[in-house]
């Protein structure tokens, strides 16, 4: 049965209401992998809220909780359910919960099982416990006096959240009868297909959510230890989401028994079940989640008889704007629509998307203007066939996929996407490594609303390929594009041996594109955030039908709020205005240069990086050394000690939470000039087998925009000592000769400062000695060189200074001679071989702990156990041992695991 406010007091409601939504303007939420925290300031007229705290024991786990209400009581009134996103806890929507509880609400909040201060395992909402604790959280409501009930044990009640309180929400609905309304936010309808879209492995999207997630979660949660190496070391996830996660990281392929584990814990699977209404939040800024989940929310929900409405936000899991407090007052009129009765509610169209409007003149931000439909179009509607030229292109996926072309960087980019509307491109693909077919100039301008959709015939030389479409927006000189939203459609094909044809679904997206532009369809071989095969292959593809692109005629904008000549700002002035969107801040406040360091190559002071949502658990802390001209400096430490991200912030990859790096006085921020002077070999660089050495240093450089006569890159050939093979392809090369080319291409343009992280793998003893000497000889000429190695007896003979950390912080810095020189063990050198009798004998002596010949025999290592080096020598001497010499000897990996207390590397 449904129970109403009487219409005086639902009028009472909506006009509180009116003065409170104002509040939530001010707030904003931070939504990568779920809800941040946004506050509102308290007025005279708005009711306290009242909160409880409580631990709620759950089969398996205890669960914390937070209930909020306002007001004194009175009548009963509708529960809300929300959610929080992955990585967070219930006090990132505690404010977003408060707001609600003063639209008459009452709300509960809860962290989910592995998060937070809740115990138990992460399961991705697994419906054996994070959806059933969801149950239990809705028989709970029903015993409380403020909760309007339906029936008895039936509250009536919603559920929203976002990311993966988003799909909680979706399977909530799906396995508990008593949710009446739900509004899922920027998530996944099948998670196997958000990590494993049409077979592609998603692996970077996929390893933050299984290293940097878990492993804080874990954290978070107060175990007294990091997480070990192997399986376990996702944290507190269920054991069997490691082992599929191990399994699939490893072979860089999905298998079938990890997509069935992902779709059983979807919404997808309960989705003939979901019929409750359902308001759709999506971003259109999202390579995790794109629209394409949305639209088979929207598809499912539908059939199954439901209201629906799809909102298209213009922000998402890459970042932008989450336009929060316009969602927050949708979400709110929904619910008084669906849960409270209100007719009156304005739950807005069935469908809208946020598009770019211009650019406000007093703050420099992208303003935003919403398209509206009756009726929710799908990803298709309104096909327009654009025909596009090109020729059949064969290009080649090199050996390591390497280097990967750029679409979405999680993570990294920061939310720059939505700059794709405003004309700034962010992606890039390497020659050789695509095909690319164009359209004529368009006679008039286009939008693009949905999923473009092409046929293609695909040949692979191996059999298998895995390809990445892409449609560009060019400018009519034919070089500057730009790709919407820094999407990318990834597809795995097998079977291409003789050629198959391939019907190529393309991102979602909503994107203007001007007259006398063209579109590129490009086709490539790599992509950073996806896994390619590591093999070699040659591909070919010819395009056999034309672009269909779907407009939505449906849609119609909303006028302007601005004055005519801010939206009339030509496409320069945008470009202006988001160049000082994401420069100006940067240049304001960096500080400036110091003259008493220009000399320096590197001064760290301070440097302080927290984990991502935690406010106490440092990947690095504190962290101060000095880095001197002609050094090579070994960076060593063990696994988790912060070595990466310490080379992450040096390059400007990531920012410091506090402290500064100092490069020739010049403070390191992302896109800072003084980076010119850095050059880096981070990961196994990636060639085109086809091409020499030679050509493919020059193909790099050209890349880089810079002179041909600023690379410098005879030097750099005669420092890596390739000769004669720099003619020859690089397919030919030993796997020493390719490490030798990729410090190479590091060092073109002969940097100051060179970072190479272990630049020694997968290499044979000499050429270990081949790599060690090309350090040597890079920073003989006063330049600098920082590496991060585990082979601690290379470092111990290449590097003249270390850095040792542990846990983020220094442990100790010095020369090498510093560090190892101290310790219980004495090198003794002899005039002529020691007999194996002899050394026996000197093992047994009092105070000896052992003795062992050195490789050359002519001399001992004598570990003293109590005695004094004055009184081993004299026994040494009454032995008639014939001594030459006698002093301290540590070897680099006792220093190394006496400082870090034992630990391995």
């Amino acid at each position: 049965m449904t129970i109403r406010l009487p219409r005086r007091a639902a009028e009472v409601r909506r006009q509180g209401r009116g003065r409170r939504r104002w509040l939530a303007g001010i707030a904003t939420v931070a939504v990568l992998c779920g809800g941040g925290v946004w506050t509102a300031v308290a007025a005279e007229d708005v009711p306290q809220v009242h909160r409880e705290d409580r631990m709620l024991n759950m089969p398996g786990a205890r669960i914390d909780t937070s209930y909020f209400t306002a007001g004194d009581g009175g009548a009963r009134r509708p529960a809300v359910l929300l959610g929080h996103g992955f990585g967070g806890s219930k006090d990132s929507v505690r404010a977003r919960a408060e707001a609600l509880a003063r639209d008459g609400y009452a709300v509960l909040t809860w962290t989910a099982r592995g998060f937070g201060a809740s115990t138990g395992q992460i399961g991705l909402n697994d419906p054996d416990h994070e959806v059933k604790d969801v149950s239990r959280l809705i028989d709970w409501l029903a015993g409380r006096p403020e909760v309007r009930l339906d029936a008895e044990g039936d509250p009536r009640v919603g559920v929203t959240g976002a990311s993966y309180g988003g799909a909680i929400s979706l399977l909530a609905a799906g396995h508990d009868r008593r949710v009446d309304a739900i509004a899922p936010e920027i998530t996944y309808w099948n998670l196997a297909d958000a990590l494993f879209p049409e077979g592609v492995f998603k692996k970077l999207w996929a390893g933050m959510f299984f290293t940097t997630g878990g492993a804080g979660a874990a954290q978070q949660a107060g175990d007294a230890t990091p997480p070990p190496s192997g399986a376990a070391a996702c944290g507190r996830f269920q054991p069997v989401l490691c082992d599929m996660y191990e399994r699939v990281a490893t072979s860089g392929k999905p298998d079938a028994e990890a997509r069935a584990l992902l779709e059983a814990r979807s919404p997808s699977a309960v989705g003939d079940r979901i019929k409750v209404p359902t308001l759709i939040v999506q971003g259109q800024s999202d390579s995790l989640f794109p629209l394409g989940h949305a639209d088979r929310m929207a598809a499912v929900i539908k059939d199954n008889g439901a209201p629906v409405a799809v909102d298209w936000i213009a922000g998402g899991h890459d970042g932008g704007d989450m336009e929060a407090a316009r969602v927050q007052r949708r979400v709110s009129a929904w619910f008084d629509r669906h849960l409270n009765g209100d007719t009156t509610a304005d739950t807005g169209p069935a469908f809208r998307v946020s598009r770019t409007g211009g650019v406000d003149s007093t703050d420099g931000r992208a303003t935003l203007r919403g398209a509206t439909a009756a009726g929710y179009p799908g990803l298709g509607a309104g096909g327009r066939p654009i025909e596009l030229n090109g020729r059949t292109q064969p290009f080649r996926n090199p050996a390591g996929a390497g280097p990967p072309g750029i679409s979405a960087v999680p993570g990294i980019a920061g939310g720059l996407s939505q700059l794709s509307s405003l004309g700034a491109g962010l992606s890039m693909d390497f020659p050789g490594q695509y095909a690319r077919f164009e359209s004529r100039p368009l006679n008039k301008p286009l939008t693009i609303t949905g999923s473009p959709t092409v046929r293609l015939t695909v040949t692979s030389d191996s059999g298998e390929a895995v390809l990445f479409g892409k449609v560009y927006d060019v400018g009519p000189d034919g070089r500057s594009q730009v790709l919407p939203a820094q999407l990318v459609a990834p597809v795995r094909i097998e079977g291409a041996r003789n050629g198959k044809p391939v019907e190529l679904t393309l991102p979602a997206v909503d994107h203007e594109v001007e007259t006398g532009h063209r579109l590129r369809l490009v086709i490539a071989a790599t992509d950073l955030g996806y896994a390619s095969p590591a093999a070699p292959a040659t591909y070919t593809v010819s395009v056999t039908g034309p672009l269909t692109v779907p407009t939505a005629p449906g849609l119609s904008t909303q006028p302007a709020a601005l004055p005519w000549w801010v939206w009339g700002l030509p496409v320069t002035g945008a470009l202006l205005a988001a160049a000082l969107l994401l420069t100006a801040r940067r240049r304001t406040t960096a500080p400036p240069p110091d003259p008493g360091l220009a000399d320096v190559p590197l001064q760290i002071t301070g440097l302080t990086k927290r984990y991502a949502k935690s406010a106490d658990r440092y990947a690095v802390r504190d962290l101060s050394f000095r880095v001197e001209k002609g050094q090579v400096l070994g960076l060593l430490g063990p696994n988790g000690a912060g070595k990466t991200t310490t080379l992450r912030m040096l390059m400007g990859l990531i920012a410091p939470d506090e402290g500064e790096i100092r490069v020739f006085g010049h403070v390191i921020k992302p896109g800072a000039p003084v980076l010119s002077r850095v050059g880096a070999f981070v990961e196994g660089a990636g060639f085109l087998p086809h091409l020499s050495g030679r050509d493919n240093l020059e193909l790099y450089w050209q890349a880089t925009g810079r002179p041909s006569e600023d690379s410098h890159i005879e030097e750099a050939l005669e420092i890596a000592g390739l000769g004669d093979a720099l003619a020859r392809a690089v397919r030919t090369y030993s796997q020493g000769m390719r490490q030798r080319l990729a410090i190479a291409q590091a060092m073109l343009g002969l940097p100051d400062l060179l970072i190479l992280d272990e630049p020694t793998n997968g290499l044979d003893p000499p050429q270990i000695r081949e790599m060690r000497d090309v350090m040597i000889r890079y920073a003989a000429g006063g330049r600098t060189v920082i590496v991060s190695s585990h082979l601690l007896a290379e470092v111990e003979q290449s590097c003249t200074d270390l850095v040792v950390m542990d846990r983020g912080r220094l442990v100790q810095a010095g020369h090498v001679s510093e560090i190892t020189g101290a310790g219980d063990t004495l090198l003794v050198t002899t005039a002529v071989e020691v007999s194996e009798p002899l050394v026996e004998k000197i093992a047994s002596l009092p105070g000896v702990g052992s003795a062992v010949r050195t490789d050359d025999g002519r001399g001992l290592l004598v570990r003293l156990d109590g005695a004094s080096p004055a009184a081993l020598i004299a026994e040494l001497v009454r032995l008639e041992v014939p001594v030459s010499g006698a002093g301290p000897h540590r070897r680099l990996e006792d220093a190394f695991l006496t400082l870090i207390g034992g630990e391995s590397a």
